[in-house]
């Protein structure tokens, strides 16, 4: 049994007119100790599909279809006094901003006591014992323990809110784009130390950004994510070295490898659609490069592509819907994948 099952998950934002479906149909799970990402531009549903994997949606969203099964209990169902038996004890949440998720006028041993205290009864000298042990563990020096969050840089603050997320020893931990507010250098030794911190503690890890370079070397799974579904998803080396998605393509092509010939790079036209008014047929049909005319009236599923799985007509099985001079017209073959390793 995976650690967290997702059965065709949708959520819907409540508008004047037509709802907003920001997750549409998403299925996928997760093992013990695995690190899985999910990438895709912004507005794509990424960070709401975080949110209702934790349960923590708010009006207008809300959860109208499918299931989020943690070792065999469906989050889905449960109230929200079950919920704060499992939240931070069995799974955890890593908020995008640390400087907005942490409280400004405390410490941050203040709040990791506070955090200890809502989620169990301990002793001053536990709770004391238990905060200095996990700075250590995330590389923090326990004298900022009386530091408040603006004394510490953004690599320390998104240190100390790892921190707070390991303090019960979760068996997950959710990342919503932890790292998008450091540069590059601070970026990767943060990837780093999450790497060895899963290493040694045998978490799983879900961790949502927008940069595929990103988690090229440190995730084992990889979710692409456009319009709200999931259009590839497979083991992350096979993704990245033979993309079978237009819009997997179009990503990696937009990031500059430092290894081989040197190219332009190219962005992908135009922007995500309206999840309130999507397309009729493929979302990605009106920006994709290869597109054919079924694409215009067809949505398409998820066909299997090797060990992936790619949400493309041109993937199709069945040659009408991909014709085989339409499947010809689709990139032949990945980008060198010596040069994918840099990304």
């Amino acid at each position: 049994m995976p650690l967290l099952d997702v059965q065709h998950l949708r959520v819907e934002y409540a508008t004047e007119n037509r709802p907003a479906v920001a997750v549409d149909d998403v299925s996928f799970s997760v093992g013990e100790g695995e690190f899985v990402a999910v990438v895709g531009e912004s507005g794509c549903g990424k960070s709401t599909l975080l949110f209702a994997l934790a349960r923590l949606l708010s009006p207008p969203a809300a959860i109208t279809h499918g299931s989020v099964e943690f070792r065999g209990q469906n989050l889905v169902t449960m109230t929200e006094k079950q919920l704060n038996v499992l939240r931070w004890r069995d799974f955890s949440v890593v908020m995008q901003s640390a400087m907005n998720a942490l409280n400004p006028v405390a410490s941050v041993g203040a709040q990791l006591a506070d955090a200890m205290a809502a989620h169990g009864k301990y002793t001053k000298t536990e709770i004391a014992e238990r905060s200095v042990e996990v700075l250590r563990l995330v590389g923090i020096d326990p004298i900022h323990l009386s530091s408040h969050p603006h004394q510490l840089s953004g690599g320390m603050r998104q240190r100390a809110m790892i921190a707070m997320a390991l303090l019960f020893t979760p068996d997950l931990v959710i990342m919503d784009e932890p790292t998008s507010a450091l540069d590059v250098v601070a970026q990767r030794a943060l990837m780093v130390q999450i790497r060895q911190l899963q290493s040694q503690l045998g978490f799983a890890v879900i961790f949502v950004t927008h940069d595929m370079s990103l988690v090229s070397h440190f995730s084992d799974q990889l979710l692409v994510m456009y319009a709200g579904q999931v259009v590839e998803a497979g083991p992350t080396r096979d993704v990245f070295d033979h993309p079978a998605h237009p819009y997997s393509r179009g990503l990696l092509d937009a990031f500059p490898s430092i290894r081989g010939p040197r190219v332009p790079l190219t962005g992908i036209p135009g922007s995500p659609p309206d999840l309130s008014r999507l397309p009729a047929g493929c979302s990605f049909q009106p920006r994709c490069p290869v597109s054919v005319d079924a694409c215009v009236t067809t949505r398409p599923p998820l066909y299997p592509v090797g060990p992936a799985l790619s949400r493309c007509l041109l993937n199709a099985p069945d040659p009408v819907s991909a014709p085989a001079s339409s499947r010809a017209s689709s990139p032949a073959s990945a980008p060198d994948s010596s040069s994918e390793e840099d990304r």
